[in-house]
């Protein structure tokens, strides 16, 4: 696909996708939405990219939908209700196989700040607002953020923000847990492209992969013996592969590591049933 409203690059290692409406405020549309759904397939088939970065072109890193057509909301012509915009692209960076990083550059809201709330790590600018405004539109939020949000900064923040749809301050989000920062304005992306060149160069892309396929799922619920017999696995299964040896070695020989491993095609099976006899319920947590 040839990229119209977004911009992908990669370079050492890091995929950095950037929303490219500067004239709308990267307001986003269907045609973002396929693109960055596009970008997110390419990076997940590359081994060179271990890490991602999400930011915004101009002074705005997302406002929201693009509301500027006719009937964005009203669609009486289906008969029935369609996945929405932002949701296909937070239900796409959720199943990404690699670490995402938004670099949030200036003001995020509604859908702006949803496609955000499946990545990994939120940075956020001192100059940036943020809102989940969609009650003040007449509607309900979306792409998944009334699963994802509750999970991030607790269920009464969250039903705070969603239910008056204010518009708040970088400091708030921060202190709620929302985003780390706030950063001056100039700085935020730095510290993005710092985390994920940190990621891309010292850390195993494989390990790096099935430790955030750890974090969804005990996110999600589990208990920690649930955790500990998928930790196992994982370390049962990367340990005998050659990134396990270099990384041992590279550390013994004060080096940089140079990882091979491919986040393609080596991904362990770590919640396969059964449950290995050492994890029966009796031996487990009541």
């Amino acid at each position: 696909m040839e990229y119209e409203q977004i911009e992908y690059v990669v370079a050492n290692g890091v995929a950095t996708i950037t929303l490219n409406r500067p004239e709308r405020l990267n307001a986003l549309t269907p045609r973002m939405a396929d693109e960055l759904i596009d970008a997110c397939d390419r990076l997940d088939d590359d081994d060179a990219v271990r890490a991602v970065v999400l930011t915004g072109a101009g002074r705005a890193f997302c406002a929201g939908a693009e509301l500027s057509g006719p009937g964005h909301f009203d669609r009486s012509d289906l008969t029935e209700a369609p996945p929405t915009v932002a949701g296909r692209v937070a239900m796409r960076f959720h199943a990404c196989r690699k670490p995402t990083i938004a670099a949030i550059n200036g003001h995020a809201v509604g859908s702006g700040i949803t496609i955000t709330l499946p990545l990994d790590i939120r940075l956020i600018a001192s100059t940036a607002r943020v809102g989940f405004v969609f009650t003040r539109r007449g509607i309900v939020t979306e792409a998944g953020s009334s699963w994802f949000l509750p999970r991030l900064v607790g269920p009464a923040r969250a039903a705070e923000w969603l239910y008056t749809g204010r518009v708040f301050e970088a400091d708030e989000a921060v202190r709620a847990g929302l985003a780390l920062g706030p950063y001056d304005s100039g700085q935020v992306m730095v510290e993005a492209m710092r985390i994920a060149r940190d990621i891309a160069t010292y850390s195993a892309p494989v390990a790096v992969a099935t430790t955030r396929a750890l974090l969804r799922a005990m996110t999600v619920g589990g208990s920690p013996m649930q955790a500990h017999v998928a930790e196992s696995r994982a370390i049962f299964a990367l340990g005998r592969t050659p990134d396990a040896r270099e990384g041992v070695d590279a550390f013994l020989t004060k080096r940089d590591p140079q990882f091979t491993g491919s986040v393609r095609s080596e991904l362990p099976e770590i919640f396969a049933d059964p449950q290995p006899s050492w994890a029966e319920p009796s031996q487990a947590e009541p």
